[in-house]
């Protein structure tokens, strides 16, 4: 299973060095990692998405709170969340099928970013769901290049499961 992790550090020099470090001595893979200032002056959010059990993730959030900059780490899986990303994707669209790659775009709210005579860049942001989907569908046409952010998530105030409602509307 895939947890996401929101670790607040103090913002200095080599904190992500040390947390990278630690997973990869104890041979773990971290699968998306965003940084950035937090609310508070003076520290930053990693949040960061790993592979592994729930005996595995609370092994690696004792050994976090051991590193010195290290304030808080929240498990934020099952937390009730908003979650997004950003990508950047470049598919071909010649003259022929760039029409349709425009409208495919505007069905996922992506916004064109650069136009090249066979190419389109295309900005997309949302939930990493969203990601994933217009990946597939752009695939046919081809890829040329792909980069992202990686997740950054804040759990919701109001406490409302977003995902929990779409489950329930699929069933209906």
């Amino acid at each position: 299973m895939k947890h996401t992790l929101s670790v607040l550090v103090e913002d200095e020099a080599g904190v992500l060095s040390r947390i990278s470090s630690l997973f990869a001595r104890r041979g773990f893979n971290i699968e998306s990692l965003a940084v950035g200032p937090a609310e508070q002056g003076g520290v930053s959010r990693i949040t960061m998405v790993v592979p592994g059990d729930d005996r595995v993730i609370e092994q690696l959030t004792k050994q976090l709170y051991k590193l010195v900059n290290v304030l808080k780490v929240q498990d934020i899986t099952e937390t009730p969340c908003v979650e997004r990303e950003l990508m950047l994707v470049k598919v071909n669209a010649t003259s022929s099928n760039r029409s349709e790659v425009i409208e495919l775009a505007q069905i996922f709210r992506a916004r064109v970013v650069d136009v090249a005579e066979d190419s389109l860049t295309l900005e997309v942001v949302g939930d990493p769901g969203k990601m994933v989907a217009i990946v597939q569908v752009l695939q046919k046409f081809g890829l040329r290049e792909i980069a992202r952010t990686g997740k950054i998530a804040l759990t919701r105030e109001s406490g409302v499961n977003t995902e929990l409602l779409k489950s329930l509307e699929a069933k209906v």
